[in-house]
């Protein structure tokens, strides 16, 4: 069976989508996404998401391409750095308005976060320039 795979070019804008999918989802079902700023609360919308998704994903690509040149796989660093990174991003959701609005936002971190991780993971899987045939 033949299976594509997205390039790493492709990982930021899927992550992206996957991003506004998560928050058509939430929207759809009548949750307000909303989180605290400062001193007041700030709505979170689908701009909001699809930004943060591509800026997320091209770190993560950056990241990943850092990793496979100074460690020639890097994999289990990759993966460590991922997770790290993810239970940093957490701490945004916690500022939620609402229980519903932190469930829906754990969602999508952990959505794109996943996306990201395991998009750019299989990367390491390629022999690099130089070695072997």
């Amino acid at each position: 069976m033949f299976r594509r795979r997205t390039p790493a070019w492709g990982v930021p804008p899927l992550a992206a989508v996957v991003a506004a999918v998560v928050w058509a989802v939430a929207t759809a079902s009548g949750a307000e996404l909303t989180a605290r700023t400062g001193g007041g609360l700030r709505e979170v919308g689908l701009v909001d998401v699809v930004v943060a998704g591509l800026v997320v994903g091209l770190l993560g690509w950056a990241a990943r391409a850092l990793l496979r040149r100074t460690t020639g796989d890097g994999e289990r660093t990759w993966l460590v750095l991922c997770g790290a990174v993810l239970l940093v991003s957490l701490a945004g959701p916690l500022g939620a308005a609402t229980q519903e609005a932190a469930g829906f936002l754990v969602a999508e971190h952990v959505a794109v976060g996943a996306t990201i991780a395991l998009g750019l993971r299989r990367e390491v899987r390629r022999t690099p320039r130089g070695r072997g045939a």
